[in-house]
């Protein structure tokens, strides 16, 4: 997949003009040629403004169109991931062989705990998310006192002193 990615850039890169280089600092910029879109790329800090060069770490057609236009050797820039001696290197190592699989123990899947908040929403009253503190609880307010006739144990909506249609005589 590498080479065929590097291939196709290869060939991408024949559209691209290099606008402006300094060698010396390895810092170009190219201009894609049917769309006139500038691109800067920095070889020594392997960064494109495309971001395929530091994201998937292959060299992008950008790249390869510096290197062709300065004759510079484009595998120096290859990343080591990429290079053959590291594909060997991963395979140097022994497998432990599995061994029968019969002899395996049992697998019973994954084990799921579901988030209990990731619920949905019930029918009825939101359920009160606020953190309680010392104004909230009753026991710490006192009990009720009525505004009507000063008494405790009660409010005013039902004071039996409450003056109302009930409260007054007959005949008034």
């Amino acid at each position: 997949m590498v080479t065929s990615k590097l291939h196709a850039n290869q060939r991408a890169s024949e559209n691209i003009h290099v606008s402006y280089f300094d060698r010396e600092h390895e810092v170009f910029e190219v201009r894609e040629m049917p769309s006139g879109v500038e691109y800067a790329v920095d070889l020594r800090q392997q960064r494109c403004d495309c971001g395929e060069f530091q994201v998937d770490r292959i060299l992008c057609r950008h790249v390869l169109a510096c290197c062709a236009n300065q004759r510079l050797d484009w595998q120096v820039y290859v990343h080591d991931v990429y290079k053959m001696d590291q594909v060997r290197r991963v395979y140097r190592a022994r497998f432990r062989p599995q061994g029968n699989p019969t002899t395996w123990p049992a697998y019973h899947g994954p084990r799921f705990i579901g988030n209990p908040f990731l619920r949905r929403v019930t029918k009825g009253r939101p359920k009160m998310t606020r953190f309680l503190n010392e104004m909230d609880t009753s026991m710490l307010r006192g009990p009720r006192r009525c505004k009507q006739c000063s008494v405790e144990g009660h409010s005013q909506s039902r004071c039996q002193h409450r003056g109302g249609p009930s409260t007054r005589a007959p005949g008034e």
